[in-house]
């Protein structure tokens, strides 16, 4: 419907504004597939694709090095969007006072 519609792409761009600020911050993208990927976020899209800098890996089965043997020597990701199960943010980095202020804005914005 219009209404689910309208809340999917508000609820996109407010991410993709929250997560732009975030340029330049480490934070740590963890995959679909179990693997946890740590870096300097160097940019991010309005589909949430980001690109990492700097990167280490982390992974939950030792086993994974035989099936992603490249990532050992990679230093920069890019990463697609519906490939991110969750994304941790540093805690200093979230306040979340301009993120509500934020969010009431961009409703505003796009309701009236």
């Amino acid at each position: 419907t219009t209404t689910t519609l309208f809340l999917l792409i508000f609820t996109q761009m407010l991410f993709f504004s929250f997560f732009k600020s975030l340029v330049n911050k480490r934070i740590t993208v963890e995959l679909k597939n179990d693997i946890s990927i740590t870096g300097t976020l160097h940019s991010v899209d309005q589909y949430l694709n980001v690109k990492l800098k700097d990167i280490s890996i982390e992974r939950n089965n030792e086993d994974e090095d035989d099936q992603h043997p490249y990532l050992g020597c990679c230093r920069d990701v890019y990463i697609r969007g519906s490939a991110v199960r969750h994304i941790v943010l540093p805690k200093e980095s979230v306040n979340t006072e301009v993120l509500q202020d934020a969010t009431r804005k961009e409703l505003m914005e796009t309701s009236g």
